[in-house]
């Protein structure tokens, strides 16, 4: 697997800064409120340009980021409409979410690391490979097992948590990308050549009138 350039340390922090929004299920601010930063020192300032240990070391190994990266791309991998999560650089922002300082990333890095080393052993056992290594068939037989919570085996019942929050923190970043917000077509605050309003139906529906 060939490696792709890092993501640019600044680029990185606006991106979970921004991504922080859209993450689902998380049970509080997750990147730089006041009361969960706390005792960690001021949160970086998102203008200055900073080298990988800066603020904080990264957690991947290069053997957890293969695997991170072909979990990414087997969960968002490239179609007709977008490219696949390791080409938008999804891998390196989840790197960078669990590596914050922060309660919620902290929990995540414990979730992330088990599951990730979870991965490889179950492809171990069953086609003899690390994650990373086997075929993309190979994959989703796995992940199909860990996919769903409520129909997860009891001995698969911790890897489908991981693999739920795996993918919210993913697909949350994907998301937050322009290439991830063209893909569902989100227009966002762009100017338009003419604005008529709001359809009929939804001012009837509002009881108002145009």
């Amino acid at each position: 697997m060939n490696e792709t350039p890092r993501l640019n340390r600044r680029e990185a922090l606006r991106w979970i800064a921004a991504a922080s929004a859209t993450i689902t299920m998380l049970d509080a601010p997750a990147f730089g409120a006041t009361k969960q930063a706390k005792g960690y020192g001021s949160d970086p300032n998102l203008m200055e340009v900073y080298k990988p240990g800066d603020f904080w070391p990264l957690t991947f190994t290069a053997g957890q980021r293969a695997t991170a990266t072909v979990l990414c791309d087997t969960i968002l991998p490239a179609d007709d409409r977008s490219p696949s999560a390791s080409q938008l650089k999804v891998p390196d922002f989840v790197d960078e979410w669990i590596s914050a300082p922060y309660p919620v990333q902290q929990a995540d890095r414990k979730t992330i690391l088990k599951g990730l080393a979870w991965l490889d052993r179950e492809s171990k056992k069953r086609f003899g490979k690390r994650f990373a290594g086997i075929a993309d068939a190979q994959r989703v037989q796995i992940c199909d097992d860990i996919c769903y919570l409520p129909r997860a085996r009891t001995s698969f019942q911790e890897a489908a948590r991981f693999f739920a929050r795996f993918r919210s923190i993913a697909v949350g970043a994907f998301y937050s990308t322009p290439e991830g917000m063209r893909d569902i077509q989100y227009v966002g605050n762009v100017p338009l050549a003419k604005f008529d309003g709001p359809p009929p139906e939804v001012l009837a529906f509002l009881k108002l009138k145009s």
